[in-house]
């Protein structure tokens, strides 16, 4: 009954697959598995050397998306409530190119950066398991929380997350981040990818999780245009019960168009969408986190 229940819920938010899509608004996060690191730690000249941080944004007052669930950090930035609170000192506020206030998480730092889009209808913890483990390997990581979702600010129309993924980027360039990896589930992988076609920053990898090929956000946001050009290492990852096998079209379109040298799709037979087939798919889920997070790595040590 899960399974029948995320599906719907799929169809709901993906009516045409053209709109994002939507799931629960809140999921408990899995505690994070430890793992040797495969990412070197900077060397300490290096880090000597390194530029100091810049300082961060000024919190900002807005109405949230769901008020219910914000909570203020002792710094002044708005934050969802699902992030734990040994995370919470990581939270910020972005700004996008139209003037939305976003709630993100910045984690880790150094040159090597990974931005991580969460699915319209869920939050900023769909990828807090996966982006505190690669902090912890010495990645810099940036999870913005939509518009409209969460903490992020409340606007009338849940439109143009493109320029959210961009914000995103932006962060990480303003950080000190040089070279990124894309990732993002459902319209979030979508937007990742367009949003990387253009970013200053060297991107060396993609990852996009149950992502349809379009999504209709104001302006139609086309991966599979993107992915003709990012010729970097790309992992799709889909389930053939997803939207009773509609995703999975969708995603071997995507695969079909890249010009990725490395691609792989991985068909994961859980049923769920996005990262609940990480979350809610038990041993199965812990297996796929660990191979993203070593696709991840692995894009990296390739790019060297």
């Amino acid at each position: 009954m899960l399974r029948v229940r995320v599906v719907a819920a799929v169809a709901l938010g993906c009516l045409g697959l053209v709109s994002g899509c939507s799931g629960p608004a809140d999921k408990p996060a899995r505690d994070a598995k430890a793992g040797a690191s495969t990412h070197s730690a900077p060397t300490p000249s290096a880090t000597a050397s390194r530029a100091p941080a810049p300082p961060d944004h000024k919190p900002v007052s807005y109405k949230p998306g769901s008020p219910d669930r914000t909570v203020r950090t002792a710094r002044g930035y708005l934050v969802n409530t699902c992030v734990p609170k040994d995370l919470r000192s990581k939270a910020t506020t972005l700004t996008t190119s139209d003037g939305v206030h976003l709630s993100a998480l910045v984690m880790g730092d150094g040159p090597d950066g990974v931005l991580l889009d969460h699915e319209q209808g869920y939050n900023i913890c769909s990828f807090i398991d996966i982006g505190r483990q690669l902090a912890e390997r010495g990645y810099h990581v940036v999870i913005p929380e939509y518009r409209d979702h969460g903490a992020s600010e409340h606007v009338a129309v849940n439109e143009h997350i493109d320029r959210d993924a961009r914000a995103g980027l932006a962060e990480l360039r303003r950080v000190g981040a040089k070279r990124v990896f894309l990732a993002g589930a459902s319209c979030g992988g979508t937007t990742a990818a367009v949003a990387g076609v253009d970013t200053p920053l060297r991107v060396v990898g993609l990852l996009m999780m149950s992502s349809p090929a379009r999504c209709s956000l104001g302006v139609d946001v086309d991966a599979v245009a993107a992915v003709r050009k990012l010729k970097v290492p790309t992992l799709l990852v889909v389930s053939p019960g997803d939207m009773e096998g509609a995703v999975e079209k969708q995603v071997r379109e995507v695969y079909a168009a890249s010009a990725a040298p490395k691609k792989e799709l991985v068909i994961d037979k859980s049923g769920y969408h996005g990262t609940d087939m990480i979350k809610r798919a038990g041993a199965s889920g812990a297996a796929l986190q660990d191979r993203v997070i070593a696709f991840i790595t692995d894009s990296y040590d390739a790019a060297r």
